[in-house]
């Protein structure tokens, strides 16, 4: 039913836009222009709102609502307990389960710290038990590969995002 309200709206949207001739190409240079931009490394508030907008973007087949999982830049003073007390979240979720379709998100200015977490927490998942789970990892293209190969052995559908 959801996918078919969303083809619905999407069709509707591009009568709209066929309709409207050169308005058209400009809204849809508008569109292209709004991709989120990365903001600075120590801005916290811009980047919590940077990463609502990639998680909006990325919703996709996911059912209900996404679980979100931030670390603040490295230059907080409390960096260390907050990532202390993030992994322990991670941990103690991932150990309980994630119901197929859920979307769990992981994003930070401290994409090496972030990426840390999340090969900490899934170490301790069992292999194939997220099957129906997606993640998506928001983070520097030099921590993808370590995060994929722990995420996708658990079974989970696993998508990176290059915060550049």
């Amino acid at each position: 039913m959801n996918n078919m309200l969303r083809v619905v709206v999407v069709a509707s949207f591009v009568f709209v836009l066929a309709a409207c001739g050169q308005k058209a190409a400009q809204t849809v240079a508008d569109v292209a222009s709004s991709v989120p931009t990365v903001p600075a490394k120590d801005d916290d508030a811009a980047w919590k709102t940077y990463l609502g907008q990639v998680v909006s973007n990325h919703l996709g087949n996911s059912t209900g609502s996404p679980f979100l999982y931030y670390l603040p830049p490295a230059s907080d003073p409390d960096f260390k307990g907050k990532y202390d007390r993030q992994l322990e979240n991670v941990t103690s979720a991932l150990g309980r389960g994630v119901q197929p379709g859920t979307l769990v998100v992981f994003g930070s200015s401290a994409s090496a710290k972030m990426a840390d977490l999340i090969v900490a927490a899934f170490n301790k998942v069992q292999a194939g038990s997220m099957k129906g789970v997606h993640v998506l990892f928001i983070g520097m293209s030099a921590d993808n590969a370590r995060v994929q190969k722990v995420v996708q052995s658990s079974g989970a559908e696993y998508v990176f995002v290059e915060a550049k």
